[in-house]
């Protein structure tokens, strides 16, 4: 009989570098949210982390990331199924459920790529915090409920618009 791999395995069984391999690499713990002062909801944004190579999803400086991002979380056993904002395609959230890997996750595929070509990722898809100015104005609203706020027709929060000094010159 043939040992369960250990991704299949529960958390608590895992040793520390079987746990650091279940993160996909899709960046989107590395997103900013906003919490609503009223409600307590929370909102994503497309706004990453300072750290966050906007290109890769992935973080820049990893080992040390506690030293230049104070507020950087570091999932644990106990956080891992707590967390509501976590997606639910995150491998540590779906262990925690109980939950199998998706077929895109690279432990399961074999292929780092994977992610990224499933749409998970957030590679090229977000605007790094040193770039992105005020959050309020990159939060992403849940489906319908777009209305409840102004926001401009064919405007989305994950369309990124880069400027240049092409774009500079052409305004001015």
């Amino acid at each position: 009989m043939t040992a369960r791999p250990f991704w299949e395995r529960p958390l608590a069984s895992l040793d520390k570098a079987q746990w650091e391999a279940l993160c996909d690499g899709c960046g989107q713990c590395c997103l900013h949210k906003v919490e609503d002062a009223d409600s307590g909801d929370i909102y994503h944004t497309n706004v990453a982390c300072k750290l966050l190579d906007t290109k890769t999803a992935l973080c820049s400086d990893y080992p040390h990331r506690k030293r230049a991002v104070a507020d950087c979380l570091t999932l644990t056993l106990r956080t891992a199924g707590s967390l509501p904002w976590l997606p639910e395609t995150c491998a540590y959230r779906l262990r925690a459920e109980d939950q199998p890997l998706p077929a895109w996750h690279y432990l399961v595929c074999g292929d780092r790529e994977a992610v990224h070509r499933a749409g998970v990722s957030v590679a090229g898809r977000v605007v790094s915090e040193i770039d992105a100015g005020p959050l309020e104005q990159h939060i992403i609203l849940p489906e319908g409920m777009e209305q409840e706020f102004e926001i401009e027709d064919g405007q989305n929060p994950w369309d990124i618009v880069e400027t240049g000094a092409d774009d500079e010159e052409r305004d001015a």
